[in-house]
């Protein structure tokens, strides 16, 4: 037996897919436009998960430029077939649906093939069914005319892999199983004893998400709903239970008889959602031909006793701390940046041991690639802290650290200069509006700086260590500017490191030692 706690994935891990090969598991998320794109999780016990990689590490197949935070990669599938991978996905910045593959799942993966105006609509699966053939499952606006606000349908169409294109009808196979249900979205496939199955969200990713399934004999004829549907959900539980917005699901079995499904739920604290959607994952029984998810529980659970033996990996997801040192020649899989991993706002090369990001004209208030590496919040108490090193020789250089929602609401805590002199100032950007919380003068010249923000229950406080001195620089900073709710979006809060001219030509840098976050 092994134990399972939930999330099985903290912080911002949406829309979660999930596949086996042989003895292994794994899952992708959604990463928006985020960069490297789609991380790829692997297990051998469903309870202990090691990050792979990231599908999507190049520019070639990320292509986001100028988009939203919110805008890019929706609702990733994967699954495995004849010995490769499958990845499906929505770009709804540029190109809508598309497929990569790989025979290693850590990479590398193809450059895209999209699918084109043959796929409208956004969360793409595939199903193999027994005789090898593939089919492209979807959601689609409601081909008579949308008549309100997630008026879409689910449909299928076969998927010639050779030419990687949808061939034969199309078929409107499932609306949804309440009257009038908004967003049937993120659809799987799968056959099980002779029947196809089809499992969705549906009510929106907020409040009101589900998970609903229908089944039918045949693939391409209308598809019948089971009598509890929607078969789990939170939304009965209330907008105080611990954890909300439960939905998005996908099934897997072990090979064994166990069936598992894992889903996106969200844990606010003080009503709001700061990490986003997680990755969350329950037991599954059939009962006359339909699955009953958490079996006598009928909600997601902190831990599940699991019948398989314990896997452990030597780097294992860490749901209370990561620890980024900068010795290797590429960024850890953990950072994360805006649009791309741009190359000329970083080196890990000029000096070995740090992490260099360059005073790019690019700032973290505008859509774009600017220098800025940070990792998913994963907690509502924890400190998040780095060392740097930086002289700012003009006003506009900034460089430090970032909570980072959105480039509208973020906040910012950063070394810049005023007249001759260095000052450590402390900026919150709400809805697009730049506030200065605090700002104290830090000395002059070239120094090293620790920046320490220190989190609990949606409150701050930021400290400054210089000098072997430390000074508590504000405190009482509110964070639920920072908040899914407050700031909308799809995403969850990521902090790490940032360095900017903000909008002018500079050839200066910050040199960061390490970054940490730690849950406390």
């Amino acid at each position: 037996m092994v134990t399972a706690k939930n999330p099985i994935l903290s912080g911002f891990y949406p829309d979660p897919s999930i596949c086996r090969a042989g003895e292994d598991y794994y899952i992708v998320n959604s990463s928006f436009v985020y960069a490297p794109g789609v991380p790829i999780f692997h297990s051998r016990d469903l309870a202990h998960w090691e990050q792979i990689g990231n599908i999507l590490d190049r520019p070639e197949q990320l292509p986001v430029k100028g988009s939203e935070i919110s805008q890019g990669i929706y609702a990733p599938t994967i699954r495995f077939h004849d010995g490769l991978f499958y990845m499906i996905t929505t770009n709804v910045s540029y190109g809508g649906n598309f497929i990569v593959t790989a025979k290693d799942p850590a990479g590398p993966w193809s450059d895209p093939c999209y699918l084109g105006e043959d796929a409208p609509g956004i969360d793409p699966s595939l199903f193999f069914d027994d005789d090898g053939k593939c089919y492209y499952c979807g959601t689609r606006p409601n081909p008579e005319g949308v008549r309100y606000n997630g008026d879409w349908e689910i449909w299928v169409q076969e998927l010639d892999l050779r030419q990687m294109k949808l061939v034969g009808e199309s078929m409107a196979i499932w609306k949804g199983a309440v009257k009038g249900v908004i967003w049937p979205e993120g659809p799987h496939l799968y056959k099980i004893d002779g029947y196809y199955y089809l499992m969705h969200a549906e009510g929106g990713t907020g409040p009101e998400h589900s998970i609903s399934i229908a089944r039918s004999k045949k693939l391409f004829q209308w598809f019948e709903g089971c009598p509890r549907n929607p078969i789990f959900t939170h939304r009965n539980l209330g907008k105080n239970y611990p954890v909300i917005y439960a939905g998005h699901g996908d099934l897997v079995e072990d090979g064994k008889g166990n069936w598992y499904v894992v889903m996106l739920a969200s844990r606010p604290c003080e009503g709001h959602s700061s990490m986003g959607r997680e990755t969350f994952l329950a037991k599954v029984t059939w009962e006359n031909g339909w699955p009953v998810i958490a079996e006598g529980v009928g909600h997601l659970e902190d831990t599940l006793e699991l019948p398989t033996k314990e896997y452990r990996f030597p780097e294992e997801v860490s749901s209370t701390s990561d620890h980024i040192s900068f010795w290797e020649k590429k960024p850890d899989k953990r950072l994360v940046s805006v649009e791309e991993i741009c190359e000329e706002n970083y080196s890990l090369s000029h000096r070995p041991g740090m992490l260099r990001l360059y005073t790019k004209k690019e700032k973290i208030s505008d859509c774009n690639h600017c220098s800025y590496f940070g990792i998913r919040q994963k907690n509502y108490a924890f400190y998040a802290e780095t060392g740097m090193e930086f002289e700012p020789k003009q006003e506009c250089e900034t460089a430090g650290m970032v909570l980072y929602q959105n480039h509208e609401n973020h906040l910012r805590m950063e070394i810049r200069k005023r007249a001759d002199e260095n000052y450590f100032v402390v900026t919150a950007c709400i809805h697009g509006e730049e506030r200065i919380l605090t700002e104290k003068p830090a000395g002059e010249g070239r120094q090293f700086f620790k920046i320490r923000m220190h989190c609990d229950r949606q409150k701050a406080r930021i400290w400054l260590f210089q000098d072997g001195r430390e000074r508590l620089i504000a405190e009482d900073i509110s964070l639920l500017p920072y908040t899914t709710e407050e700031a909308g979006g799809f995403v969850g809060c990521t902090i790490g490191m940032y360095a900017s001219a903000n909008g002018q030509d500079s050839s200066n840098y910050a040199d960061f030692a390490w970054f940490v976050q730690n849950a406390v």
